[in-house]
């Protein structure tokens, strides 16, 4: 596949993420799908063109409307941009890919070439920029990202907008970490402990998972390592009984089950039938045989006043805008509208309030988002335990000494005295996560 071919298949993907086709990587997948005979290093090539636009949208967007604002903004002219403030091509270099040729993209117009001539010798951040533009944050955000990073917002955003590694959880029903790494190595992948979980084995590069040995027999699978922790603080031990309350595809409940050694009672909830269907293919790959599978029609379903105050442990992944995940999933960000948080505040307050009847007296809580905005996360633990005095914050860094203390050096130093775990790209290389315990009183 030549240049001008990747440039072309680029477009396309973006024009149909434009469109509300679908999240950015189901939409490459089907592109590719639909195309077999691109080979695995021009998917990556395009997809790398793709992410690059993705991340950087806001500050090309900003040169188009500076540069000629009678060209429309869209996925051919992003790509323009992109090529030349962050590729690095040249306006005669663009050109000549641009040729209109077979499997290439159409000439360039007499307003694109003038356009691309505007952006010569100019780099992507410009001194009038406003901040939410050299960020790459929705301006509607920008003051819930000033609340949750007051002067790290700039180092926060840098490090948000940069390619998330591949991170993996070895899982413990089948093998251990050094086992799980020498597997991979032998299949020429290369992998290193994570900083913090004791679990984890990073990529040095990125390869397709799904071919290799090692996953097909279930003795990795791909999580964050910020997820990975999560789950961890949740304490599952064997012979527990614990409740997944919003499980999805079941990548928590996968490390749940592992921390439980299949002993005990695991149950994984959700209102998503494909989500469950999904979930239960992944745990039959990781031999596990202690999960339950319950399809729920809401937070509020009668199986939850049935077994109110059952569960050593509720973990909750509750539903969110989902800002730390914006390594892995650019798209989001401009997917999202100021009344999706207004919808989503109230929902979590609801599915919080009804997980939390599942507890047990002495058992915990285990509120976890995969965002950085205050709303989500400390605003609600705190309307919660207004609302509910039988449950108290258990501290973040008590869980954390308990459950990861002697695992790395990188472990035993994080969090002091932190109340909340606060996770995030720039001090933890991890995506953005949230954690608060809660335990209900004797």
């Amino acid at each position: 596949m030549k240049p001008p071919a990747r440039l072309a298949a680029a477009i396309d993907i973006l024009a149909a993420i434009d469109e509300g086709k679908g999240p950015a990587d189901e939409t490459a997948a089907g592109y590719f799908r639909g195309h077999r005979y691109i080979g695995a290093k021009d998917r990556a090539a395009v997809a790398s063109l793709v992410y690059g636009v993705l991340r950087e949208r806001a500050a090309l967007d900003w040169w188009i409307a500076r540069a000629d604002p009678s060209l429309p903004i869209g996925a051919r002219s992003r790509l323009l941009a992109a090529l030349e403030l962050v590729e690095g091509w040249s306006p005669k270099s663009i050109a000549s890919s641009f040729s209109g040729g077979r499997f290439a993209p159409s000439p360039l117009t007499g307003e694109e070439e003038r356009f691309l001539s505007r952006l010569a010798g100019h780099t992507l951040l410009h001194p009038q920029m406003r901040r939410s533009v050299r960020c790459g944050i929705p301006p509607w955000l920008e003051p819930n990202f000033e609340r949750a990073f007051g002067g790290a917002l700039e180092s926060e955003a840098a490090a948000l907008g940069r390619a998330a590694p591949v991170d993996l959880r070895v899982n413990l029903l089948k093998s251990d970490r050094e086992g799980a790494r020498r597997a991979l190595l032998a299949e020429g992948v290369a992998a290193e402990p994570t900083p913090f979980s004791p679990v984890g084995l990073r990529l040095s590069a990125r390869t397709p998972l799904r071919g290799l040995r090692a996953f097909k027999e279930g003795l990795v699978e791909p999580q964050d390592e910020g997820s990975q922790l999560a789950a961890l603080l949740a304490d599952a031990r064997p012979g527990m009984t614990v409740v997944d309350f919003c499980a999805g595809a079941g990548g928590k409940t996968l490390a749940l089950a592992a921390a439980m050694r299949n002993r005990g009672r695991l149950v994984a909830c959700d209102v998503s039938p494909r989500r469950l269907e999904s979930a239960a293919r992944r745990l039959a790959r990781a031999g596990v045989g202690n999960v339950e599978r319950r399809l729920l029609s809401s937070e509020r379903d009668k199986w939850v006043k049935r077994h109110e105050a059952s569960f050593d442990r509720v973990f909750l992944d509750v539903p969110c805008l989902g800002t730390g995940t914006w390594r892995r999933n650019p798209d989001m960000k401009w997917r999202m509208r100021p009344e999706d948080l207004g919808e989503l505040l109230v929902r979590q307050r609801e599915i919080l309030k009804s997980a939390a009847r599942l507890v047990r007296p002495g058992g915990r809580l285990i509120y976890v988002t995969c965002s950085f905005l205050c709303e989500e996360n400390e605003d609600q633990i705190e309307i919660f335990l207004v609302s509910e005095p039988s449950f108290s914050l258990y501290p973040a860094w008590r869980a954390w000494e308990e459950t990861m203390r002697g695992c790395s050096p990188a472990a035993d130093a994080a969090p002091a005295g932190e109340r909340y775990l606060r996770l995030t790209p720039a001090r933890h290389g991890t995506d953005g996560f949230f954690v608060a315990i809660l335990e209900r009183r004797s």
